[in-house]
């Protein structure tokens, strides 16, 4: 660890291992991966977060940043990268890029991760700063995060980091059978459920609800 973050972030994560004791009987997981706790721990959070707000980069809660995006949760950020069990020798697609963290995460677990950002600007931005901090096996696209990223699938698992209203079809048929995805769904706040989508070998699909959780929403090109 970097020393600028080394206390704030044994701090964060026995926060973390708080927050997965108590949802528990929610979620089903007491703990974490190792691999995906080391892997979160190896990522720097305050460059990921906006100017001014370094101070906050390590607390456990969402940050906005900027264009009505927010960095989501660490805790949620770890949940959800442990739930769709990623290893060393996946491809994961990501449907909403943000600021870049949580593909930074998913790239000291799997072996390749496609990130698509509808939104330019921010799209933009992650590509440029996950380069420089040596992210070298995520490709960020600007694109409509509903229709996922076809020329690279079929994806080992797939996390989607914004509320769709209903599973987006495009991103079923692209999650490889066997694979999971984690996404939210629901448009309201106050109606969201995280919820793990499971593709059996046979091509069935299987879903549960994790538990309740709060995301902006993804938004739909093609309804705009």
């Amino acid at each position: 660890m970097n020393n600028i973050r080394d206390l704030p972030m044994e701090r964060l994560l026995e926060e973390i291992r708080t927050d997965v004791r108590e949802t528990a009987y929610l979620t089903g997981r007491t703990t974490l991966d190792p691999r995906v706790v080391d892997a979160f721990s190896r990522v720097s959070r305050h460059a990921f977060v906006p100017d001014g707000m370094g101070a906050s980069a390590y607390d456990n809660h969402p940050l906005p940043i900027g264009h009505g995006q927010t960095i989501s949760q660490p805790y949620i950020v770890a949940l959800m990268t442990d739930l769709i069990c990623p290893r060393p020798e996946h491809v994961v697609l990501e449907v909403g890029t943000g600021s870049g963290y949580q593909a930074a995460v998913l790239s000291g677990l799997v072996h390749r991760v496609y990130s698509v950002e509808i939104i330019q600007a921010l799209a933009e931005q992650a590509r440029a700063r996950l380069g420089r901090l040596g992210y070298g096996n995520v490709e960020v696209r600007v694109g409509n995060g509903h229709l996922g990223w076809p020329e690279h699938a079929p994806y080992d698992g797939i996390l989607v980091t914004a509320a769709a209203e209903d599973v987006p079809a495009a991103l079923l048929e692209q999650l490889r059978p066997g694979g999971y995805m984690a996404i939210p769904v629901g448009l309201s706040h106050f109606a969201q459920q995280l919820k793990l989508i499971h593709k059996h070998l046979d091509g069935s699909i299987e879903d549960h609800n994790v538990l309740p959780v709060v995301f902006v929403p993804l938004v739909d090109a093609t309804t705009q």
